[in-house]
C-alpha cells in the first residue's frame, strides 16, 4: 500500500487547486463569453446550452466509463488521482456556478476573453498533470497516450478538443468558434509549459580532441559541471570522450565562443532541455573565485 506522505498530500492539494482554476476559467470566462471548450467539458457545455443540465453533474456521469478505461492503463495510484481530480472538477464547477466570484463578460473583446480562458485553463490543467493527476474526461485519454506512446498531453488534448469543437458549431457562430480554437491553442501551450516546468535549459554534446581544455574552461568561466560520456566514432571506431553539459539559454553564446576559441573544428549539438534539476539550476551555483573565474 502506498504511504500517505507529504508528497501525496502535496499532489492531492495541487490537483485540487488545478481543478479549481480550470473550473473557474469555464464558469467566469468561457460561459459568459460564449466560448466553447474541448473534451468532456465541451460536451457538458453543449448539454448545458440545449438542456440546461448542470455541468458538475454531467461531468461526473460522463467520466465514469473513461475512469474504467483508465484503470487498465494507469494502475491504482494514477486512477485514484484521476478519481480525485474528477470529483474536484465536478465540485468546483458546481461551486463557482452556485457562488460566482465574478463574471467577466468580454464580448466586446473576444481576443482578450480567449487569451484569458486559454491561459487560466492551461494553468489549471498543467498543475493537475504536473502533480500526476488528471481532471477526468479526455485528460484520461491524454494521460494514456503520454504513458503508452510518449505523446505530449497538450497535443493530444488539442486533437480531442477539435472534435468536440466541431460539434459545438451547433450552437456557436463561426466567430466565437475561431476564438475558441485560439483559446484551445493557448491552453495546450500553457499546459505543456506548466507541466514540463517553466525553466528551460540547453544541453550541449561536444566532440573534440581538446575535450580536456574545453572542460576546464567550462568549469573556470561558466562554473558549470559537466560529464564525460564514452563514445566510439562511426568511421574510425576510435574511443573518444564526449562532453555533456547543461546551461541556461543565455549562456549558449558564451559557451559557443569558448568552444570555438579552444577548437574551431569541434562538433557541437545543442538540444532543448525542458527542465533541469540539481546544482546550478534548482540550487545555487558554485561560488566564483574572485581572481580565477570571470
Amino acid at each position: 500500500m502506498r504511504k500517505f506522505n507529504s508528497k501525496t498530500i502535496t499532489d492531492i492539494c495541487m490537483i485540487a487547486l488545478g481543478c479549481a482554476i480550470y473550473g473557474l476559467s469555464l464558469d467566469i470566462v468561457s460561459v459568459p463569453n460564449r466560448l466553447a471548450d474541448g473534451g468532456i467539458s465541451g460536451i457538458c457545455l453543449i448539454l448545458r446550452h440545449f438542456w440546461n443540465i448542470d455541468m458538475g453533474f454531467s461531468s461526473l456521469v460522463l467520466n465514469i466509463p473513461l475512469i474504467i478505461l483508465g484503470y487498465r492503463f494507469m494502475g491504482k495510484h494514477l486512477l485514484s488521482y484521476t478519481i480525485w481530480g474528477t470529483i474536484c472538477l465536478s465540485f468546483f464547477l458546481w461551486l463557482w456556478r452556485l457562488f460566482p466570484i465574478i463574471s467577466l463578460n468580454l464580448d466586446h473583446d473576444l481576443f482578450l476573453a480567449a487569451l484569458l480562458a486559454g491561459s487560466l485553463s492551461g494553468l489549471g490543467l498543467g498543475l493537475v498533470f504536473r502533480y500526476n493527476g488528471t481532471s477526468g474526461g479526455t485528460d484520461i485519454l491524454a494521460r494514456i497516450a503520454q504513458i503508452k506512446y510518449g505523446v505530449p498531453s497538450g497535443k493530444v488534448l488539442f486533437a480531442f478538443d477539435a472534435l468536440v469543437l466541431v460539434a459545438s458549431l451547433t450552437y456557436l457562430d463561426i466567430t466565437h468558434m475561431m476564438y475558441t480554437l485560439f483559446a484551445s491553442f493557448i491552453l495546450s501551450r500553457v499546459m505543456d509549459a506548466v507541466q514540463q516546468g517553466a525553466y528551460s535549459a540547453r544541453g550541449l554534446l561536444i566532440i573534440s580532441d581538446k575535450y580536456k581544455e574545453i572542460g576546464q574552461m567550462i568549469d573556470l568561466k561558466l562554473s558549470r559541471g559537466f560529464t564525460y560520456l564514452e563514445a566510439k566514432g562511426g568511421y574510425k571506431e576510435e574511443n573518444r570522450p564526449v562532453i555533456y553539459v547543461v546551461v541556461e539559454p543565455r549562456e549558449v553564446p558564451a559557451i559557443k565562443d569558448l568552444i570555438k576559441q579552444e577548437d574551431p573544428h569541434a562538433f557541437v549539438s545543442i538540444i532543448e532541455v525542458h527542465e533541469a534539476l540539481g546544482e546550478g539550476f534548482t540550487y545555487k551555483q558554485k561560488q566564483r573565485h574572485l581572481f580565477i573565474r570571470k
